[in-house]
C-alpha cells in the first residue's frame, strides 16, 4: 500500500496553497477536503485540535498542522524529487527567516485593505507597500528568492498573488507599479504547472473578498 495523503484545505486560502504547490512540485497524489470554515468538521477538530485551523496536511493519519511546518515536512518526505530547503544550515535559516516574516508581516497588513476605511486603511497600504518593498529587496535580481531554483520562500509568498487583485481593488494602488521586480517572479512563478493550477482565479479571490466582508459587517 502507498501513502495516505489528505489535506483539509478551504480554497482562498495562501497558507493552504502552500501545501498545494508543495504536493505538486513533489508530484504527490492527495485527496483534497475542502472545508467550511463557518461550520468546522469533526475531521479538522480531531486533527488539529489547538488552533482548530486549515490547513491540516494528514499523513498516513496523522496530522501536520501550520503551512510552512507542513512544506517542509513534505521536503523532507519525499526529498527524492524538487528540493524546496536550501542544504545549507545557513542558507536554510535565511529561507525560514523570510517565510516568518511573510507569516508575520504580510497577511495583517493585506487583511486591512478590506477591513478598513479611511487613515487606517491608508496607514494600512503603506504599511503592506513597505512589506512588499523588503520582500523585493531580498529576491533582488534573482529569478527565485532562493536563487534559480523554485523553492521554500517562493512557496511561502506564491499564494498571496492572487490576492494582490483584490488588495489593490480595496486600497486603491498597484502591486506592479511599486514592485515590479516582485510581480516579475510572480509571472515567473505561475508559468509553472505546480503553481497555476494550485492557485485559484484572481477574480473569484475577489467575490470571496466582498463575502467575506459581508459576513464581518463591514459595509
Amino acid at each position: 500500500m502507498g501513502d495516505e495523503v489528505i489535506l483539509l484545505d478551504f480554497w482562498p486560502s495562501m497558507f493552504g496553497m502552500r501545501i498545494r504547490v508543495a504536493l505538486a512540485e513533489k508530484e504527490v497524489k492527495y485527496e483534497y477536503r475542502e472545508q467550511d470554515l463557518w461550520n468546522k468538521s469533526e475531521l479538522l477538530l480531531k486533527m488539529n485540535p489547538v488552533h482548530k485551523k486549515i490547513p491540516v496536511l494528514i499523513h498516513n493519519g496523522k496530522p501536520v498542522c501550520e503551512s510552512n511546518i507542513a512544506v517542509e515536512y513534505i521536503d523532507e518526505v519525499w526529498k527524492d524529487k524538487a528540493p524546496l530547503l536550501p542544504s545549507d544550515p545557513y542558507e536554510k535559516s535565511q529561507a525560514k527567516f523570510w517565510a516568518d516574516y511573510i507569516d508575520k508581516k504580510l497577511y495583517d497588513f493585506g487583511r486591512k485593505t478590506y477591513t478598513t476605511k479611511g487613515e487606517e486603511l491608508e496607514a494600512g497600504v503603506k504599511d503592506l507597500i513597505g512589506c512588499l518593498k523588503v520582500l523585493e529587496g531580498a529576491l533582488g535580481d534573482k529569478p527565485y528568492f532562493g536563487g534559480e531554483s523554485f523553492g521554500f520562500v517562493d512557496v511561502s509568498l506564491i499564494g498571496y498573488y492572487c490576492w494582490f487583485y483584490a488588495w489593490e481593488t480595496y486600497g486603491h494602488f498597484s502591486v506592479e507599479a511599486e514592485c515590479p521586480k516582485l510581480i516579475a517572479w510572480a509571472k515567473r512563478c505561475m508559468e509553472k504547472e505546480s503553481v497555476s493550477k494550485s492557485l485559484p482565479d484572481s477574480h473569484k479571490i475577489l467575490e470571496f473578498a466582498h463575502v467575506f466582508k459581508q459576513k464581518l459587517g463591514i459595509p
